[in-house]
């Protein structure tokens, strides 16, 4: 039996809701069911009565209820005090942050905070956007940073977990330019010479908010996508290599404008390529008794004033 599927388990039963909870704990609904079914097999006894609508707990589903918050919270306390013993464990915030975000913002991000906050001693754990939510919500950091845009929403209960935001990002396309610091290659195209296009693997979430910028767009863009990759950072490096347009985060590339390495692919009347997100701090409420590492509370601490003050 794993721990998840008692956290999704109580997300059912508070959701009263299959495909609510799916999206809670960042799981599609199929894999969300297959993990309750395991659950039932383990206990061996149904622990949801699917006969009925909303989602209803069995009476062994709700001794179950009540025993795994029992369990999930002793659990969390439990780590928490193995994570005491080291005094140096109290110092050190764990941070859970998207590829593209560890490389581009968290890097400069810290140096603003060391020169606002104070000395801060950091742990980035590098993931995909999906497994960087799945850390905060099994309790493995202390503080998610994500993008967020309202077309694509990180599914976090408000009732769980508290939010600030950081500051914002600007996603456009980008492209080499040529000897006379002109694009190599100009959007939008045309439907019989499309350009190559570097683009986001499948589900990658700069990928879909990239997808919705191209999809709002008031002219045709013609596209033939060469490349794909999960991160940003490898887009950027084939770009520069003039294989073709990519969309990227501004902070990943300033570098690169400022040197004329990259130019923008959009002429200056072709309006609607780009779009601005914002960057967001997500860290799990206190709950019962367990407090915060002294370290991580201080610092949201400050990320709320700084947010309270504008």
């Amino acid at each position: 039996m794993e721990t998840k599927w008692l956290e999704d388990f109580v997300s059912l039963a508070e959701t009263r809701s299959f495909s609510r909870s799916a999206q809670l704990r960042h799981v599609t609904q199929p894999a969300f069911s297959r993990r309750i079914q395991a659950l039932e097999a383990w206990a061996g006894t149904d622990l949801v009565d699917r006969s009925s609508y909303p989602t209803r707990l069995t009476p062994a589903g709700e001794t179950l209820y009540s025993q795994s918050l029992e369990m999930l919270q002793a659990l969390q306390s439990t780590r928490a005090m193995l994570r005491g013993h080291s005094s140096a464990g109290q110092d050190v915030i764990e941070f859970a942050v998207p590829h593209t975000l560890a490389f581009t913002f968290f890097p400069a991000w810290v140096s603003s905070l060391r020169e606002k906050f104070g000395p801060i001693k950091s742990r980035l754990i590098a993931l995909n956007v999906h497994d960087a939510v799945m850390r905060l919500v099994e309790g493995g950091c202390d503080v998610l940073i994500a993008y967020h845009h309202a077309s694509q929403p990180l599914q976090l209960d408000a009732e769980r977990y508290e939010m600030v935001t950081l500051g914002q990002e600007v996603l456009a396309p980008y492209v080499k330019a040529d000897a006379d610091g002109a694009p190599l290659f100009r959007l939008p195209g045309r439907a019989g010479q499309p350009l190559p296009y570097l683009g986001y693997a499948p589900g990658a979430y700069l990928g879909r908010v990239t997808d919705l910028i191209l999809k709002q767009s008031g002219t045709a863009i013609h596209l033939d996508r060469v490349y794909e990759t999960d991160m940003a950072e490898g887009l950027k490096v084939m770009a520069l290599e003039g294989h073709g347009i990519a969309f990227l985060p501004l902070s990943a590339v300033k570098k690169e404008l400022r040197a004329r390495k990259l130019v923008s692919a959009a002429p200056p009347d072709l309006k609607g390529l780009d779009l601005v997100m914002d960057v967001r701090a997500y860290r799990q409420k206190p709950l019962g008794k367990e407090a915060p590492r002294r370290a991580a509370q201080a610092l949201w601490d400050f990320l709320q004033a700084q947010t309270r003050a504008g």
